[in-house]
């Protein structure tokens, strides 16, 4: 399952979070070199995704498609249902929607490659929500929410980790 991880220093969900949003960040690791477009393809693209692009479908009139995810993937699309890209890298993309941000962020894992074993990818996700009410501060339903949050961002990375192992999706 993934682990609750401090904010890699230099990242954009980094600058949000020197902003003045609420972040947090989750990692895992799984075997193979991953590249980005690999990792937004899996995440966004789950079973458990799909639900909540569903959602946001019928209650925001954003629908998506797999094939939406690939372009977006892919850098052929700057915006995916409800979100726009704010920042991209070649290890890092930062979406905007509203108030919030969703991030997802790669890195090969130093510790597992100076051991001798197999490659592998860290792969991060995250959240920022930017206050919308004065002197910077959050309403009843973001703090209502803050539990279910926690548990539904783990469970979507470690679906979208899950696979990544299961399809075999593993080269640069």
């Amino acid at each position: 399952m993934p682990a609750l991880s401090s904010v890699p220093e230099h990242s954009f969900l980094a600058s949000c979070q020197t902003s003045g949003a609420f972040t947090d960040c989750y990692t895992i690791t799984v075997p193979g070199n991953l590249g980005l477009a690999e990792f937004i393809e899996a995440f966004y693209t789950t079973r458990l995704f799909k639900t909540e692009r569903w959602l946001l479908a019928k209650i925001l009139a954003c629908p998506s498609s797999d094939s939406q995810v690939r372009d977006l993937a892919y850098s052929a699309a700057k915006r995916f249902s409800a979100w726009r890209v704010e920042q991209r890298s070649d290890r890092e993309i930062l979406l905007a929607f509203g108030q919030t941000r969703s991030w997802l962020y790669i890195e090969p894992s130093a510790e597992i490659l100076k051991n001798g074993e197999a490659p592998a990818t860290r792969l991060y996700f995250g959240s920022a929500v930017f206050p919308a009410r004065a002197g910077g501060k959050f309403g009843f339903l973001f703090h209502a929410l803050g539990g279910f949050h926690h548990l539904y961002s783990r469970c979507l990375l470690a679906a979208a980790a899950k696979r990544l192992t299961v399809t075999g999706s593993h080269s640069c």
